[in-house]
């Protein structure tokens, strides 16, 4: 663990003053944030029945917190059609953009909202496969402990395969910038700690830009030197900057959503 006044959710409750309220929660009622996005907050029993719906034999889980590029997108579809050939007929994708507080340089829920659906519009993932809800946890950059709430709140929802990433709910250390956390612990402790028997943990397998067939692709460390890696930060650097990222790497249209809050966000701070 770590102290440190500038960790974005540590600094959250530091900001809370002397005293701090813990116990019990009965929610009476649904709660309702009129933001324009609560159709997309479905309850682990709606998430159930969509399944159901659609008549989902399997279902794979994908968190995100950042705009999703086409190395994303490969994954998941990759993830699907590995899973057809393990004998299943309709694979379906719960994408489960995390929905509660981020870091400030995270790009905010209604812009990733309007840029995955621009994602699906475009054919980079199948629409009738995937089934978009947020999902309204907020991000403790907890590394490891974090990463099991995030794998069995995915078992309620009905999901039997999760797809965890490198360095999941990590962050860079606010003091020294190396990583808190040990970029292999959040998959390894999945893979043993208790409650997680009927959630099968996909391995989430590096894409990179391969600078030879203009497209994102999966990793090939025998051909290092074709390969452009670019991180949530490079690229919500780009879209900062008015800058283009290479084709292949985003939807046109999804990037241009990413491009234009960021020129916004500009006009409104200059």
């Amino acid at each position: 663990g770590m102290v440190h006044k500038e960790h974005p959710y540590q600094q959250l409750v530091w900001e809370q003053g002397d005293w701090c309220l813990g116990g019990d929660l009965e929610v009476l009622e649904r709660i309702k944030w009129d933001d324009g996005l609560d159709q997309y907050r479905l309850t682990p029993n709606e998430l159930r029945a969509e399944f159901k719906k659609r008549k989902a034999d399997a279902v794979f889980a994908f968190q995100l917190r950042n705009p999703i590029h086409n190395g994303h997108a490969l994954l998941m579809s990759d993830t699907r059609r590995r899973l057809c050939e393990r004998g299943y007929s309709n694979p379906v994708l719960l994408l489960h953009p995390l929905g509660g507080f981020t870091k400030n340089d995270d790009v905010p829920l209604n812009v990733r909202i309007e840029q995955h659906h621009a994602v699906m519009k475009e054919g980079v993932l199948d629409p009738d496969s995937t089934v978009m809800a947020i999902f309204p946890s907020p991000m403790m950059y907890a590394g490891p402990t974090e990463v099991q709430w995030h794998a069995k709140a995915r078992i309620a929802a009905g999901a039997t395969y999760y797809i965890v990433g490198r360095d999941p709910a990590g962050m860079k250390h606010p003091g020294h910038g190396d990583d808190i956390y040990e970029h292999t612990h959040g998959r390894k402790v999945l893979t043993m700690a208790p409650g997680l028997g009927q959630l099968t943990i996909i391995p989430f397998v590096v894409a990179a830009y391969d600078k030879t067939r203009s497209q994102m692709a999966f990793y090939d460390a025998s051909r290092h030197e074709d390969f452009l890696f670019i991180s949530g930060s490079k690229m919500r650097a780009l879209a900062r900057d008015g800058e283009e990222p290479p084709p292949g790497f985003m939807a046109p249209s999804a990037w241009e959503i990413m491009s234009s809050f960021y020129k916004n966000k500009a006009k409104m701070q200059s």
